[in-house]
């Protein structure tokens, strides 16, 4: 076998939370039994893209002898992590386990809660306050760009809406205008790590059959790099699609551009 540079685990530093797992566009990387672990080492292409989304420093380069990346092998088991994926959705469940260790980030295809009854209040008739509850349009979880997998069921087929995370705090209307219908992923491209989530959406487009896209951004000059982005990311990942953009004021108008 040839001497490469290939990645190693420590797993006394592991702690499960699988962001290598989606960072890796390889699949080569796994959470078995609680740690992650190389699957097939000609998986790995020995570019060290989990490397900056480990935060204990579990993962490292080296140099050794190992099989040479097959990237024959990797399109062949992608496509079958694709097709367990569909299998899996298909047959019913809503709630699909993360790889990772965290609880509070299993993957998760939601629905939409119904409009809930008028809630009590001063000032009305009856202490009842006139209108409903705004209902939760929210259709899968995580929301977090660096959390939800790069293949998560709620992608197939998805009209996809990538808004900046300060979006749903300013636009008053933001789940019966924006996000209905949708399936929401949120980034702050002025305080997140910009490299990773461009890797992060070019997986998402490359490897998921997504309708639509629409970019959320807020007005501040800072936000508008979250369009720069996606549209980036829709250029390399060969995708044909157009975003469209919503630009959010700071005191929750929305315009469309």
């Amino acid at each position: 076998m040839p001497v490469r540079k290939i990645i190693t685990i420590d797993e006394e530093k592991c702690d499960g939370c699988a962001l290598c797992v989606d960072a890796c566009h390889e699949g080569a990387i796994q959470i078995v039994d609680g740690v992650a672990k190389l699957v097939s080492e000609s998986y790995c292409d020995g570019l060290g893209d989990c490397l900056g989304e480990c935060p204990q420093g579990a993962i490292t380069i080296e140099e050794r002898d190992a099989p040479m990346f097959d990237e024959r092998a990797v399109a062949a088991h992608l496509e079958r992590q694709r097709e367990a994926r569909k299998a899996s959705a298909g047959a019913g469940p809503t709630q699909h386990p993360h790889v990772g260790g965290c609880p509070g980030a299993a993957v998760r295809q939601l629905t939409p809660v119904g409009a809930m009854a008028p809630t009590a209040g001063p000032g009305s008739a009856g202490g009842a306050v006139e209108g409903a509850k705004q209902p939760s349009a929210l259709t899968n979880w995580p929301v977090q760009l660096h959390l939800a997998p790069v293949q998560a069921p709620f992608f197939h087929q998805a009209k996809l809406l990538i808004a900046a995370d300060c979006v749903p705090f300013a636009h008053p209307d933001f789940h019966r205008s924006m996000l209905a219908g949708r399936v929401l992923i949120i980034g702050c491209p002025k305080l997140d790590d910009t490299s990773a989530y461009l890797d992060k959406l070019t997986a998402i487009f490359r490897f998921n059959e997504i309708q639509s896209v629409e970019v959320a951004f807020m007005e501040v000059p800072c936000c508008h790099g979250l369009v720069r982005l996606v549209e980036s990311a829709l250029e390399a990942s060969g995708k044909g699609l157009q975003p469209a953009l919503t630009r959010v004021g700071i005191r929750g108008d929305a315009q469309a551009l």
